[in-house]
C-alpha cells in the first residue's frame, strides 16, 4: 500500500474452487468479477489507486483437485465501503473455468487490535519495572505498595473472593488460593488473579473461568496445592499450570520470583485468539443442546432456583431482573464506577466493548447485536435513541436526563437497583 494509506480494517474471506489454481487466477478472479458491480469509484483497481485498498494476500491449498485457502484485503476506508467490497466479493462465482464460493470470515478492526497490543505492552512493561525495582530495593518500596493496595484490591462474586480489579477486563485469568497470594500478585504488577479461598471450587470461580479465554492455575509449592489443584482440573479447564518452589508459598515470594515463574504462563495474542474462538464454539455447543432442552447452562440455572425455591429479582417500576443479570451488572458496575466508561454486554452476558462514555453513541453505531449497556454517566435522549437503534434492550446509569422513552427500552438507574 502506498505510505499515504493507513489501514483501519482487514477483510479475511475464505475461498474453495472445484478445480487446481494458483494465486494469480484468485486475484484476477477478485478484480475481473467485481469490476463495474459497485461504480468505476468502486473498483477494485480504483480503490487501491487511491490508497483505499492495500497489497491483497493470498493463502492458497490445493488438495484432491480442489483448492481452497483465505483471502486478505486491507483497507483504509470506512466500514460501509469496507462492507460493500467484502459483499461484493463474495458475489464471485468463478476462477477461470471452475465453480468458486467466497464466503467473508471476518471484518478485523486494525486499530482495534493495535490498541489492545499497546495496553498489553504497556502492562508489560509496569510488571518490568516493578520487579526491577521491588527486587534493588524492596523493603523500601514495601510501603508504597501497600498503601496503593486497597484502589485495586476488590471482590468478586456472592461469596466476595478477594481479586485484582483487571479480572473484569482481562481476556485471561490467575487463580490462586487466598487474599495474601492476590496482593502478592498485584504488587508484582498482575491485576488479574483471584482467589480460590478453599478447596472447594466456588460457582463464582467457575463461571468466570468459563467468561475468560485463558485460565493460569498458580499455586503454593506443597502437598495441600497438590489436592487443590485436582480438585481444580476436575472442575475447570485449566490452561497452565504454575507452581511455587517446594515448599514455599505463592504470598512470601518477591515480584521477581513471580515474574520469572509467570513469565511463559502468559499467553500471548495469537493464543488468546485461538482459545477465544474454541470458546466461543463450546458455547455455541451449549446454546445448541439449550434449544433443544437438555443440558444448557440457563436450563440447569432454572432447575437449580426451581429445586432451591430462592430466585432473587431486583423489581422497580414494573422491570424484572433474574439474579444472573442483577449479578453481571453488579460486576460491571464496580469495573467502571468512577472511570466515566460504558461496557456493553450481548444476550449471553459476553462483554462486547468498554470504551469512554463520550464515545459510547459512535460505539453502538458500529456494532450490533447489543443487549445490555451500562455506563458510568447519565442516561440522555441521544444515548436513548442510540440505543434503540442498535437493538439493545436495557441501559443502566446513575441517572437519567429528561427524556421521553418511546421505545421497549428498560432504561434504569443503579440507585434504582440499590448499587450505590
Amino acid at each position: 500500500m502506498p505510505n499515504s494509506g493507513v489501514v483501519k480494517y482487514n477483510v479475511k474471506i475464505r475461498f474453495e474452487v472445484d478445480g487446481i489454481v494458483e494465486r494469480a487466477d484468485i486475484i484476477g478472479a477478485l478484480f475481473g468479477q467485481t469490476e463495474g458491480l459497485l461504480g468505476p469509484e468502486m473498483n477494485l483497481n480504483e480503490l487501491q489507486r487511491t490508497s483505499k485498498v492495500g497489497r491483497i494476500e493470498v493463502m492458497l491449498d490445493v488438495k484432491s483437485n480442489k483448492s481452497s485457502g483465505e483471502v486478505i484485503i486491507p483497507m483504509s476506508a470506512d466500514i460501509s465501503t469496507t462492507a460493500l467490497i467484502a459483499a461484493a466479493v463474495e458475489t464471485i462465482d468463478k476462477v477461470g473455468p471452475f465453480n468458486a464460493k467466497f464466503t467473508l470470515d471476518v471484518i478485523e478492526d486494525v486499530r482495534e487490535l493495535k490498541k489492545k497490543l499497546i495496553v498489553e505492552r504497556a502492562k508489560k512493561i509496569v510488571q518490568e519495572w516493578a520487579a526491577k525495582t521491588m527486587s534493588e530495593s524492596e523493603e523500601m518500596l514495601k510501603d508504597i505498595y501497600d498503601a496503593v493496595k486497597p484502589a485495586r484490591l476488590t471482590t468478586y462474586g456472592k461469596e466476595h473472593l478477594a481479586c485484582g480489579a483487571g479480572i473484569f477486563d482481562s481476556d485471561w485469568i490467575i487463580l490462586v488460593e487466598g487474599r495474601a497470594d492476590v496482593i502478592n500478585l498485584l504488587r508484582a504488577g498482575y491485576d488479574n488473579a483471584i482467589a480460590i479461598e478453599g478447596a472447594k471450587i466456588s460457582d463464582a470461580v467457575v463461571r468466570l473461568s468459563k467468561e475468560k479465554s485463558y485460565v493460569v492455575a498458580f499455586l503454593d509449592g506443597d502437598r495441600a496445592a497438590d489436592l487443590i489443584l485436582k480438585e481444580l482440573q476436575n472442575t475447570i479447564r485449566i490452561d497452565k499450570v504454575v507452581r511455587a518452589p517446594q515448599g514455599r508459598e505463592v504470598e512470601d515470594l518477591t515480584p521477581l520470583e513471580i515474574q520469572e515463574l509467570l513469565k511463559d504462563a502468559v499467553p500471548s495474542q495469537q493464543e488468546l485468539k485461538a482459545k477465544m474462538r474454541e470458546r466461543d464454539r463450546e458455547r455455541e455447543r451449549e446454546r445448541e443442546r439449550e434449544r433443544e432442552g437438555i443440558g444448557g447452562t440457563r436450563y440447569r440455572e432454572r432447575i437449580a432456583k426451581e429445586e432451591s425455591g430462592r430466585e432473587v429479582v431486583v423489581e422497580e417500576e414494573g422491570v424484572v431482573l433474574d439474579e444472573t443479570l442483577t449479578s453481571k451488572i453488579k460486576e460491571a458496575f464496580s469495573s467502571i464506577n468512577e472511570t466515566l466508561e460504558a461496557v456493553a454486554l450481548d444476550a449471553d452476558m459476553q462483554q462486547r466493548f468498554r470504551v469512554p462514555v463520550s464515545e459510547v453513541v459512535q460505539r453502538l453505531q458500529e456494532e450490533k447485536d447489543i443487549k445490555y449497556l451500562v455506563l458510568d454517566g447519565i442516561i440522555t435522549q441521544r444515548l436513548l435513541d442510540a440505543c434503540s437503534k442498535a437493538g439493545v434492550e436495557y441501559v443502566i446509569g446513575h441517572r437519567m436526563a429528561d427524556i421521553k422513552n418511546a421505545y421497549n427500552i428498560k432504561a434504569l438507574t443503579f440507585n434504582q437497583l440499590r448499587l450505590t
